[in-house]
Parts: structure tokens; C-alpha cells; sequence
């Protein structure tokens, strides 16, 4: 059995999150829920806020909701911290409603980026909002972490700012924005907090909390991991590597000998001088000869090596931990694509923070440059600090504030995002996936930091006793996946050296432990308690993981999937694959027979809902009709169509950008990537997912008769679309068009082509909202039988 992944080998030089001195505050003990007013505060007995956390989405008092477990934490060390959630951002006024914080104001746009949140990925505006009672949009501004900061500061000038959350995460560099398409600075500079925390914030917001409550200047918190901010200059003791260009010079060729006498035969031949090597061939041939002797008074020049060159192998690597890596300024990443490229290349490559150096990119010319400084990840948390975080002192459910006259939180009250994971049990963080177009590995890290049996078990009882409603069913025991749970590396040292941006691409690592039987033994203890009829998952399966372990496939299958289990291929073809980091088609195969036979067993009829992605990069027009044709083949039609996402900072965000690929190296002539831009080819590439849709027929039709393969429109089963169009009466309508509004006029600065239908974010992927993913815009149904085998 393969022993899970140790974290506390990375976490021997953090500070446990328990260990801290309680501040004085604390005696006013635990609130029932955070205030919201100061009515509120009154009734805690306080007379004002140590922290204030302002944040984009309603104030649900839940773990999986980002300013409740911040505010939880930092309870739980004695502050008193106050909510504002959703302000009215027009002014300053509703950021003084609380009154002046005596520490700082934490701030985030929320659990879900603000522009992936109100924008569809074709920049058409949704109207509703997850995050929201009542599920109606408009809650919140676009670029909310600016805006609220900006607020802060004008509310109270003299207060420190803490940035946090996905939305600050994904954009601590300069970093392309896909709804103005062009380059931004980092959101550092354009919020002008004091400090950002990026990733999982509990371990930075707790140190920085505690040194500002001891009266440090909020100017000399330079040294925490996880975050960045602005400084004027590197500071002595540090090594700056220098990362601002992909130029180098070529290979120096051999001098060219002014003393060599070519032959009329070399002459005719066409050589009319020679290098170094060439002389000293010739040279000898002539002496051999007897050729007449030179004059001695000429002496042929002697080319001594370059002293420069030859140090080169004889440079002591800086120490990491006091080395910075210097980046392509903003300007530059703004005005060259190819730099903008490395950048995101150099930037991946410094995620594990076992090995990860500091980063910093100017911003600015002249006088007016400054530098965004960004220290390494922070350290994962342990077993023991995610139990600690996970078991706070939750009410489980929205402020009262929500509820209707009788006290419930539906209808106009109800808010979706807490209705999807009410009864669902987050039980670990991270991802070692690394898949290019998802933003949890920017975010939570790629080492997974799972939670104890215990306090998952805990949880479980928890919401049987405590959380009205509950019928009997968990949701989901998940996360960012369904089953990372305890994997990891065999090796902490090997982890800890570790570069590579997946531990399953282009296959699974040999040093990942794949043992699935924690997961297994927590399922069958959860199920089996008293009141628990019965146990789904809902977190996206890694399939290519879980065939590792068919006892695992068993277990999940028999016991946990509630007629249909949706997993995320995303496609057929390599082209797609290989610039998604995702594995083949073969892996689903495999994982299908596996589901169908243990489905057998148990006597169940089940399905596989597969997910897809178009218009990803690296997908060509015969990517996406050859995936049509396996739809038909395997008797699927999709219900829904998520188009690729570009979300900031995101590995298939640059390729987008930049038509190169940062998965190798960085060249001016490396790998060209094939970007699916305008409106017709997106439409396209969703067509073709929608093969069955006969408002899509006109436009495959042209399209397969341009690529020469006509030969599948036809009236036979064979045929991928039919000669015929049916009559309609205007065309297709989505059922959500109620949900949707049309995007602004189109500007300079946000140029929106044009969307076929909006769609409703899926129910069994609404969990991964948190991490700042768009939600997963697609279903795929299976139509019964596959039918025959289509050309």
C-alpha cells in the first residue's frame, strides 16, 4: 500500500496555524454569524471591527464560501471580524458600515471571478447570479476586487487593503483579459492593496493579522509567502536572474583565417575563403607537399577562448530561497506575444513551493516603474491545519438576513450556489491534474491536502443533525476532484524538487502513489452511518486515476452514482489533447467498460455523461467533426455546449493569446498553436457538438463541403446530418433566453461577438465554481443504442 503524501515535509518552516497567541479580542467568544450591521456588533457587545472582510457574493456561513472561512479563522485567533457582502459599490458609504476597521479590510470579488461570473464565453451578459438571493445578477461590478478596493480606500485612507481570493489570484501578474482582449497591468497595481494573497489564504492572513496587531507597518510585510505587492527596487541580498528576453545569440562560427591561400581549383569550385578548421587542413596538406615556405615574419593569428564562456560552467546556482526571477515587464508582455509566452511559461514552472523562487515584473517606465514583487506559493496546509479549518464553529447556512418572514431561504431568497453544496462534504484542495484551460492549480496548488476520516465523518453527522432540509442524501464527498483524496508522491523529497505542471501527463508518474483505499474506507464508513441512506459524488472524476484501482471503480459505481455519472474527456482527437494535457480517448474507453460491467453486477442500469470542450486551442475544423462522428457512433447528443473559457492567467489563456505554446520552451519560431477567433469558426466548433441540432445543419453542411467530406451528409444512419432541413418556424431558442441580456455596444475595449443561445450552468459541476472555473456549460445524454458505424 502506498503511503499518501506527507505535507508537513513542506510545512517544518511554517508556523502552525494554531500556535499563535490568541489576540485579546477573543474574549468576547464566537458569534453565531459574522456581523453584518452594527446592530449586530451591539449585540456581540463590540464597539468596532478588527478586520472587515468585504466581499462580491452573499454572506453564507459555510466552509466552501471564501470570506466565511477566513473570517472563521481569524475568529478563531481572537479578532472580531465584520461582513459587508455585496455593497452597493456606487460610493464609499456602504464600505463605512461598520465603521473603521483597526486592522485592515480583507477583500475579495468572491468565490467565483467576477467576469467569468456575469460574462458567458461570448462575452454576452448573464443575468443571473449563483451567488445571489434570488439567483438575479447585477450584484456585483465587473473587476469587483478593483472596484471594492478602490472603495476601501476611499472609505478609509488610512486602512491597510488585504486583496484576496481567485479573482486577485489569477491576475498577480500582468496577465491577458479576454473581455477587453487586450494585456493588463497586474491587479497589484491597478487596486493598489497593500498586499495580495494569492491561493489558499489562511496561513498569510493569520501571520499577517497578528504582526499588523502588534503595530508592524503594513509596508514591512514583505517576507509571507503566498503573497505580492509593490516595491521600488530589489533589496540587497538577493540574486536577480534575469528572464526578460528569449533572444540568444546564435552559434558562433569559426574565424575566417585572412592568411589562407585558396587554390584555383577551390576557386572554380566556388570557395573563396575558409574557417579555422578548413586552414588548418589545407595547411598541412601543403607542407606535406613541399610547398614553398611562407614568410616567417608573418605569424598566424591565435584565437584565445572567451573568459566569459569558459566561467560559465563554474557558476554557483544562487540559493532558491534568495533568488529572484526577473520578468518581461509589463510593457514588453503587452507589446510582444512571444514574451508574454515566457512569462506564463516561467511562472508555471514556479508553483511547487518546495522548489519555487520569487517572481517580479516592473510596471512602469522611467520615474513612474515599479515592481510587482510575488514570493513563492504558500506551504500546504497539513492533515491537522485542514481539520482546524474545516471543524470551525459554521451556522452551515445563510445570514438571517436572507430568510423570508418565516424564516426560510427560498423562493426570492434562495441562493443557488449554497443549494448545490448544502449537504455535499469538501473533504481535501488541489489538483496535480494540470490541465491548461482550469485555474486550480494556479490557485490551490498542485499538492493535495486532504482532510482526516475523522473530521470528514464529523461533517457527515454534522449535517444529518444540524442542517434542515436534509432527507438523507450527501451530495457529494469531493472537491476539486472526486478522487485525489491522499495521493500524492511517494517520495516528499522527489515532490518537493518536482517541475513538471501534471503528475498524469503524458501518463501517470511513476512516483504517484494511486492507492484509492483511504477514499474507498471513507465511503463505506459514511454510508453506513445511522440516518444516511445514501452517499453521491458529484466532483469531476478522474478517470485515467480511478482505473488504477478497480476496486475503487467498483465501489463508486455500485454504490454512489445515482443513474448517471458525468466525467470530463473534453475530446476524441490528440490535436485538442495534447494542448489540454488531458489523456486519450483510450483511458474513457477502458473506464467505460469498466463502469458497464460493474454496473452489471449491481444489477443497475447506468450512463456515462461525457463532457466536451470546443473551440479550445490547438482544435482544428477536422478535430471537431471527427468528434461529432464519435458522438453519433457512441449515441450521444449533447444538450448543452461549453465553448472554451480564457480565463486570466490560465495556460490555454496564453496560447489564445500568443499562438504559442508554453508547455516547451519559449522561442521566436517555436510551436505555432491553431486559435479557433470570430464568431462563424466558434460557431462552428459548437455546431458540430450539436451535430443532431437542425439549426446547425445549414452551417455543417457548408462547412463538411469544404473539407471535402461531403460524404457524410446523407439521409442514412451512416450520414453525420441529412440532406433535408426541416421547416421551422424562426429558428432554435434556447430555454434560457429569458437569462440573458445582450452584451453593451461594442467599443474599443470590448469587442463581444455574437452568442448562438446562452446556456445554465450544469447542477453536478456547480461545486467547482469556487475555484474560479466557469461552470461546465455542457450535458451529453446517451440516445439509447450506438448506432452503425459512421464514416
Amino acid at each position: 500500500m502506498n503511503a499518501p503524501v506527507d505535507v508537513s515535509f513542506f510545512a517544518r518552516a511554517a508556523k502552525p496555524l494554531n500556535s499563535y497567541r490568541k489576540y485579546w479580542a477573543a474574549r468576547f467568544g464566537t458569534a453565531k454569524f459574522l456581523p453584518t450591521t452594527r446592530k449586530e456588533m451591539d449585540a456581540l457587545g463590540w464597539d468596532s471591527c478588527d478586520i472587515i472582510v468585504v466581499t462580491g457574493d452573499a454572506y453564507v456561513d459555510h466552509p466552501s464560501f471564501g470570506m466565511s472561512v477566513i473570517g472563521r479563522m481569524l475568529e478563531a485567533q481572537g479578532f472580531r471580524v465584520g461582513i459587508i457582502a455585496q455593497p452597493d459599490w456606487q460610493s464609499a458609504e456602504p464600505f463605512k458600515a461598520l465603521g473603521k476597521p483597526n486592522l485592515f479590510f480583507g477583500v475579495t470579488a468572491g468565490n467565483m471571478d467576477s467576469m467569468i461570473n456575469r460574462y458567458t464565453a461570448d462575452r454576452k451578459i448573464r443575468s443571473d447570479d449563483a451567488y445571489t438571493p434570488g439567483d438575479v445578477g447585477g450584484s456585483r461590478p465587473d473587476r469587483a476586487a478593483i472596484v471594492y478596493s478602490q472603495r476601501c480606500k476611499e472609505a478609509w485612507n488610512d486602512v491597510p487593503i488585504i486583496l484576496g481570493g481567485i479573482e486577485g489570484s489569477l491576475r498577480r501578474i500582468a496577465h491577458y483579459d479576454y473581455w477587453s482582449d487586450k494585456v493588463r497591468r497586474s491587479i497589484v497595481v491597478d487596486s493598489k492593496c497593500d498586499l495580495l494573497l494569492y491561493g489558499n489564504a489562511e496561513r498569510a492572513i493569520v501571520e499577517i493579522a497578528h504582526r499588523l496587531a502588534a503595530k508592524e507597518p503594513v509596508q514591512q510585510i514583505t517576507d509571507v509567502r503566498g503573497t505580492a505587492y509593490v516595491r521600488r527596487e530589489t533589496p540587497e541580498g538577493w540574486f536577480e536572474i534575469d528572464s526578460t528576453s528569449v533572444d540568444e545569440p546564435g552559434r558562433v562560427e569559426a574565424h575566417v583565417n585572412p592568411y589562407l591561400m585558396v587554390s584555383d581549383q577551390a576557386k572554380a569550385n566556388g570557395a573563396t575563403c575558409a574557417k579555422e578548421d578548413e586552414a588548418k587542413d589545407v595547411a598541412k596538406a601543403a607542407e606535406a607537399a613541399g610547398s614553398a615556405a611562407v614568410n616567417p615574419a608573418i605569424k598566424p593569428l591565435t584565437f584565445m577562448p572567451n573568459p566569459a564562456l569558459a566561467s560559465r560552467t563554474k557558476i554557483k546556482v544562487p540559493p532558491r530561497d534568495r533568488s529572484v526571477i526577473r520578468l518581461p515587464s509589463y510593457e514588453q508582455v503587452r507589446s510582444d506575444p512571444v514574451l508574454y509566452a515566457h512569462a506564463n511559461r516561467v511562472l508555471h514552472l514556479e508553483t511547487n513551493p518546495g522548489n519555487a523562487r520569487a517572481l517580479v515584473q516592473a510596471h512602469g517606465e522611467g520615474a513612474t516603474a515599479r515592481d510587482v514583487w510575488i514570493n513563492p506559493p504558500p506551504i500546504p496546509l497539513t492533515t491537522a491545519e485542514m481539520d482546524l479549518v474545516f471543524d470551525l464553529p459554521y451556522a452551515r447556512s445563510p445570514h438571517p438576513r436572507y430568510a423570508d418572514e418565516n424564516g426560510s431561504h427560498d423562493g426570492a431568497t434562495k441562493i443557488p450556489a449554497w443549494e448545490m453544496i448544502r449537504f455535499s462534504v469538501n473533504i481535501m484542495r488541489g489538483c496535480f491534474g494540470g490541465c491548461t484551460f482550469c485555474s486550480i492549480t494556479e490557485h490551490e496548488g498542485r499538492i493535495i491536502q486532504s482532510r482526516s476520516e475523522e473530521s470528514i465523518i464529523k461533517e457527515v453527522e454534522a449535517i444529518r443533525d444540524s442542517v434542515s432540509g436534509f432527507t438523507g442524501t450527501i451530495s457529494d464527498l469531493g472537491g476539486p476532484t472526486a478522487n485525489m483524496y491522499r495521493l500524492g508522491c511517494k517520495s516528499p523529497e522527489i515532490e518537493s524538487a518536482c517541475r513538471k505542471p501534471s503528475c498524469v501527463y503524458p501518463g501517470i508518474c511513476p512516483n504517484l502513489g494511486t492507492n484509492h483505499d483511504p477514499l474507498i474506507k471513507i465511503y463505506r464508513r459514511a454510508r453506513a452511518l445511522r440516518g444516511i441512506k445514501k452517499i453521491l459524488i458529484g466532483s469531476g472524476l478522474r478517470y485515467d486515476l480511478a482505473v488504477q484501482s478497480p476496486e475503487y471503480v467498483k465501489e463508486l459505481v455500485q454504490h454512489h452514482v445515482g443513474g448517471y455519472l458525468k466525467i470530463a474527456p473534453e475530446h476524441t482527437e490528440q490535436g485538442p489533447l495534447t494542448k489540454m494535457m488531458k489523456p486519450g480517448i483510450g483511458s474513457y474507453d477502458k473506464f467505460k467498460q469498466m463502469f458497464e460491467k460493474f454496473s452489471a453486477e449491481a444489477g443497475k442500469k447506468q450512463y456515462l455523461i461525457p463532457y466536451f470542450i470546443a473551440a479550445h486551442p490547438g482544435t482544428s475544423d477536422e478535430d471537431m467533426m471527427n468528434l461529432a462522428i464519435w458522438l453519433k457512433k457512441n449515441g450521444f447528443r449533447a444538450d448543452q455546449v461549453q465553448t472554451f473559457y480564457p480565463s486570466p492567467m490560465a495556460t490555454a489563456t496564453t496560447m489564445y493569446h500568443t499562438n504559442k505554446n508554453p508547455l516547451r520552451k519559449i522561442t521566436r519560431e517555436s510551436e505555432t498553436v491553431d486559435i479557433v477567433r470570430g464568431d462563424k469558426r466558434r460557431r462552428l466548433h459548437k455546431a458540430f457538438l450539436r451535430y443532431h441540432d437542425a439549426n446547425n445543419w445549414p452551417l455543417l453542411r457548408e462547412a463538411l463541403k469544404s473539407m471535402g467530406r461531403a460524404d457524410l451528409i446523407g439521409n442514412g444512419k451512416h450520414h453525420l446530418i441529412p440532406t433535408w432541413q426541416p421547416l421551422t418556424d424562426g429558428g432554435y431558442t434556447s430555454a434560457r433566453r429569458k437569462n440573458s441580456t445582450s452584451a453593451p455596444p461594442v467599443t474599443a475595449k470590448a469587442a463581444a461577438p455574437v452568442r448562438l443561445a446562452p446556456v445554465k450552468p450544469s447542477k453536478g459541476r456547480m461545486l467547482t465554481q469556487h475555484t474560479g472555473l466557469p461552470p461546465r456549460d455542457i450535458g451529453s445524454k446517451p440516445t439509447g443504442k450506438p448506432s452503425r458505424k459512421v464514416r
